[in-house]
């Protein structure tokens, strides 16, 4: 069991006073029987006219925040502290049927995961689907564990990771065709390649700690973080990040899920006023353990 405790700040600089429309913050990590939050503290400036709290479709807990006054910047910064017990499933324990690929999802399984399975990104000439079923090796079938595992760690080893200003994710066959992208583009492209083998996948938004950040292999710990899970009988969401070539949860803390990208996005807002009275954008992401007593 770990203890890490993260600090998330998202500083917005404006030329002038502008009014800000509702912001919603997903920054409150899914209680589970691998991490359980400790506590969970948001401080936002100016100070907002009110929060409200719900779990959006997913289950998810979002804050929606309104303001009344106007002002030139806009902060948010919050802190969370959790227990961490690493699920390493080097062995995934996977029910017999689902342990050779190709296999099919019980039916009443399939009403729950037939959107995660569907695919949601055009794929010009098969090409992301080609490149996935590669993995399945030569013969007609192969270990369910292995074709994900290498489907993982090929994104891991032979695409580049870069950082991108623009906001939102690569289409899936812009990361193949690149070979390279963000995190949120590597688990986009492991989603988009799994649905393509008929297995159902989703989308995580969270944090990566990464004990030494200088001189570190380990990508994205600088910012919020981005994978994806696959669902598999009997072993359930299992997580994969093909960014750090991750299988399991090691080091990874589960913020949100949700079936795209675009679903999950840590903080969403608007403000009024002209497109060049926006001046900055700074994020600070710090992930850090407690000693053990």
């Amino acid at each position: 069991m770990t203890v890490y405790s993260v600090k998330h700040i998202t500083h917005y600089s404006y030329k002038r006073p502008v009014a800000f429309g509702q912001h919603r913050v997903l920054f409150r990590p899914r209680d589970s029987f691998d991490q359980r939050l400790l506590d969970a503290t948001m401080t936002i400036d100016p100070e907002p006219a009110g929060i409200r709290w719900i779990h959006d479709v997913f289950g998810n807990c979002i804050a929606l925040v309104d303001f009344e006054q106007s002002a030139d910047q806009l902060r948010f910064e919050t802190n969370i502290r959790l227990d961490h017990t690493p699920q390493v499933p080097l062995d995934l324990e996977i029910d017999r049927k689902a342990l050779t690929y190709p296999f099919s999802y019980d039916d009443e399984e399939m009403t729950d995961l037939s959107c995660t399975i569907t695919r949601h990104y055009e794929d010009p000439g098969g090409a992301v689907a080609h490149w996935a079923h590669q993995f399945v090796g030569t013969r007609s079938s192969g270990q369910t564990g292995h074709v994900l595992m290498t489907l993982c760690y090929a994104i891991h080893e032979s695409f580049v990771y870069a950082r991108r200003s623009e906001h939102g994710t690569q289409a899936p066959i812009q990361t193949l065709m690149m070979r390279q992208g963000t995190c949120r583009d590597f688990a986009l492209l492991m989603m988009e390649a799994a649905r393509s083998l008929g297995l159902a996948a989703r989308f995580v938004t969270g944090y990566i700690y990464v004990p030494d950040r200088d001189g570190s292999k380990t990508l994205g710990g600088g910012s919020t973080h981005a994978w994806c899970q696959v669902y598999l009988p009997g072993a359930g969401w299992v997580e994969f990040d093909p960014t750090n070539g991750i299988v399991g949860n090691h080091d990874l803390i589960r913020v949100g899920v949700a079936r795209d990208p675009r679903q999950a996005v840590p903080l969403w807002g608007s403000y009024d006023g002209a497109a060049d009275d926006f001046d900055d954008l700074v994020v600070q992401v710090n992930v850090t353990t407690e000693p053990l007593i």
